[in-house]
């Protein structure tokens, strides 16, 4: 695990990994093209963790304008490498680098199966939940849902 390195730098992103973490393992990006993943990542920070030898092992992105507000997304860690306390690294490193910016505020949508990792890591349930509202998009889910 020591020889395991996170990384702020959009350089070291293996796209082709990334989308293969997503499609494969996680329910929320079931269906999501390489197009649109490489989308995503072009309109977002992204965080991963290397092995030494330079395979990508987890990923995570946080969209932001910057200055106010960011959305954390697509948390994964490889399977192979789960238990290993990589998710925890991966967010820690995600926020420290999302600190920097002195937003008020980061948002996450919490996988039950993570939540303790997001608790650690210091977020707690939405102030005022019912001022909060989201609207699908009628395209995205074939149309008006409640």
């Amino acid at each position: 695990m020591p020889d395991d390195q996170f990384s702020a730098d959009p350089a070291r992103l293996d796209h082709t990994r990334v989308h293969q973490l997503l499609s494969e393992h996680a329910y929320w990006a079931t269906g999501r093209t390489r197009e649109a993943q490489d989308a995503a990542i072009a309109a977002s920070r992204n965080y991963g963790i290397y092995t030494a030898a330079g395979e990508q092992i987890a990923y995570a992105r946080a969209v932001t304008d910057g200055v106010t507000f960011a959305w954390l997304a697509d948390v994964i860690v490889d399977p192979a490498h789960r238990g290993r306390g990589l998710g925890t690294r991966l967010v820690d490193g995600a926020l420290a680098d999302l600190d920097a910016l002195g937003l008020k505020r980061v948002l996450l949508k919490a996988a039950p199966e993570a939540r303790a990792v997001y608790l650690r890591a210091g977020f707690a349930g939405l102030d005022e939940p019912e001022t909060w509202l989201q609207r699908r998009s009628p395209s995205a889910w074939g149309g008006w849902h409640p």
